[in-house]
């Protein structure tokens, strides 16, 4: 019986010698580490320095594979193989493996990279892929040749295609502009953390270089803007004010700007792009001092179009037309050029459709002109103006006027015959003498 208790005792204390092994053993560790002379580091599509957006369809990428020298000796003749799934082929050969292969020296604790190139089919997916790598290497200073496998993960991360421009090109100088810009991404990855600062030649271009802008009498009333994230295929708008002075007109105004971005592979970027917009001269065309008045017996609309601006409006057309219950004539007048400062003005005897009709008249008077773009612009005055039928008023000051010529006519009978009458009394006193 004691010896049956002591070998149950012997057992459970070996269990427990068991068990405390495999809690410290290495293959249940988060933390294992399989000894070896290499150790894989990342793979990206790209080159050492620079990672590179791809998408499917894409030929002859560099694909870069970073390894680590981990062995206590140097290594050397590093050649590789590389396995990637369906859709990825070599640039170089149609079937097989992908191969690499460096002539230098990875030395004991360095970093050292393998860059192969490949072919994207057109029908792979954005995503993550598996791939696998052999790479056989020596150790310096001894004879043999050993390899290692290793297991990894990489994406096609589509690309990012970053456009931005004006939704409206055309500035006006002597004026207040609201400016929508575009930002668009054309790509199939997105852009994260868009921002976007303006430059200005006096702070952000060197004094030896080539001024790129003529922005510095312009006034803007911001010159930074956080755009965030643009998803492929997408759009944001950002909205600003600009004010051009009147030397820009019919020039074209340079506005850099710097944006800010992390592309797919999460790498923070800077580009200069440039939005160019072409300033037109101002055309400030009012119309002014509209009456009736009565010119050669005949009521006429008079008025005039001033145009405060600082270039010409082309072109220009001058139209009357009734509203309401209105039935004065539609007419409309050619008024040549609307020059800066320089009243223009215009004239409509008033005719009517039907009967005239006394009283007052809604009417509109439009006038139409050309930019220096030849584009067309109108304003409109409404207004009421009051008709008075002038041959009524001709009609019944007939009276009167024919009361003025029988009173002529008798004054000058009159005097005809004390004309007369004073030439005979002469007479006669001669005779009498």
């Amino acid at each position: 019986m004691r010896k049956l208790v002591a070998l149950l005792g012997i057992f459970l204390i070996s269990q427990l010698f068991v068990a405390a092994y495999a809690q410290t053993s290495t293959s249940n560790s988060p933390f294992n580490r399989q000894p070896g002379e290499i150790k894989i580091l990342n793979a990206y599509f790209g080159n050492f320095k620079e990672k590179m957006e791809v998408e499917p369809g894409d030929m002859n990428v560099p694909f870069t594979i970073v390894f680590a020298a981990v062995g206590t000796q140097d290594i050397t003749g590093i050649h590789s193989g590389l396995s990637l799934p369906m859709g990825f082929s070599s640039s170089n050969a149609k079937d097989g493996l992908i191969m690499a292969d460096t002539g230098s020296v990875a030395l004991a604790g360095e970093i050292f990279s393998l860059t192969y190139h490949v072919n994207l089919d057109k029908n792979i997916k954005i995503g993550q892929y598996p791939g696998m790598v052999k790479i056989d290497f020596s150790r310096l200073r001894e004879s043999g040749i050993r390899d290692s496998f290793f297991n990894f993960d990489f994406l096609v991360t589509g690309k990012s295609i970053l456009n931005i421009k004006s939704a409206d090109p055309f500035l006006t100088s002597i004026k207040n502009n609201p400016v929508v810009i575009q930002v668009s991404n054309t790509g199939t990855a997105p852009l994260s953390n868009v921002h976007i600062v303006l430059q200005n030649t006096q702070t952000s271009v060197s004094a030896t270089a080539q001024s790129v802008t003529n922005l510095e009498n312009s006034v803007f009333d911001q010159n930074e803007w956080n755009i965030g994230n643009i998803e492929p295929k997408s759009t944001k708008l950002f909205i600003f004010n600009i004010y051009v002075p009147e030397k820009l007109k019919d020039e074209t105004l340079h506005a850099p700007m710097e944006i800010t971005y992390h592309n797919a592979h999460g790498e923070a970027k800077t580009v200069l792009r440039t939005i160019d917009f072409y300033v037109n001269g101002l055309i400030d065309a009012s119309i002014y001092n509209v009456e009736v008045i009565t010119l050669s017996k005949k009521q006429t609309v008079i008025g005039e179009v001033l145009n405060e601006g600082n270039v010409d409006g082309l072109f220009a057309f001058v139209t009357l037309e009734p509203l309401g219950n209105s039935n004065i004539k539609k007419s409309t007048q050619y008024i040549d050029k609307l020059e800066p400062d320089s009243p223009v003005p215009f004239n409509f005897p008033i005719e009517f459709d039907g009967e005239p009709r006394d009283g007052e008249h809604d009417v509109r008077i439009t006038v139409r002109y050309k930019d220096s773009l030849r584009n067309e612009n109108t304003i409109s005055y409404d207004t009421t103006i009051l008709y008075k039928d002038m041959s009524e008023e001709e009609t019944s000051n007939l009276p009167e006027f024919m009361s003025f010529i029988i009173l002529g006519v008798l004054a000058g009978i009159g005097l005809l015959v004390y004309t007369r009458i004073k030439k005979k009394n002469k007479k006669t006193v001669n005779q009498t003498s």
